[in-house]
């Protein structure tokens, strides 16, 4: 009974990761097609194609015992080829500048693998502890990768205060009518234009 509730749980979590993981196919799609990525930015699918190798690894027979974490190898090494195609596809499409970013962000996920690979490997001689230190390190991952959006809206986060006090300030003064003073030179000429009358009055006076 518990292997069959394992087993149903995991089939229902594989299809919601493999709907998240197909998402951006779509926006590729669009990208191929326009041959432009837009300027948006890559970070979420290297992210997410960090998380898929880690836990990829996790559920290998190195890691876990034996193939008892099966759909979390079948499902992440499906991940592995969807994220790594999309950062392809972006490279292959990103100006100079975003292909320099795409190297920068990529190579601390190389070596943020490699690093795991080799520790849990050489360092570990269990599998508990294996699985410990792969999960902690995928855990960290998983929280970026979900976290890895905000880097779109990372630019307006200035300007939404900016805005929220924008119209704070107008509500509070909309109702009251700007009051202009007068400048020096429109008061000059109000004087001349006064003695003028003046002297016209005086003249017909007389």
């Amino acid at each position: 009974m518990e292997d069959r509730l394992r087993l149903a749980v995991g089939i229902m979590g594989n299809a919601a990761s493999l709907l998240l993981y197909a998402a951006p196919i779509l926006t590729f799609s669009r990208v191929v097609r326009k041959k432009s990525t837009e300027e948006f930015s890559c970070a979420p699918y290297i992210i997410a194609l960090l998380n898929c190798l880690l836990y990829t690894w996790y559920g290998l027979p190195v890691v876990s015992y034996r193939w008892e974490n099966f759909p979390v190898v079948s499902i992440n090494g499906l991940g592995i080829l969807l994220e790594f195609s999309f950062v392809v596809i972006y490279f292959w499409f990103a100006s100079a500048r975003g292909k320099m970013k795409v190297a920068v962000t990529v190579t601390p996920v190389i070596l943020v693998s490699c690093t795991t690979l080799i520790v849990s490997s050489f360092a570990f001689h269990d599998h508990r502890h294996r699985k410990l230190f792969v999960g902690s390190v995928g855990l960290v991952a998983s929280v970026a990768m979900y976290g890895s959006p905000l880097v779109v809206v990372a630019p307006n986060l200035v300007g939404c205060p900016l805005s929220i006090l924008q119209l704070m300030l107008y509500c509070k003064y909309r109702k009251r009518g700007i009051v202009e003073e007068p400048n020096k030179w429109d008061l000059e000429k109000n004087d001349e234009k006064s003695k003028h009358l003046q002297l016209a009055t005086n003249e017909s006076t007389y």
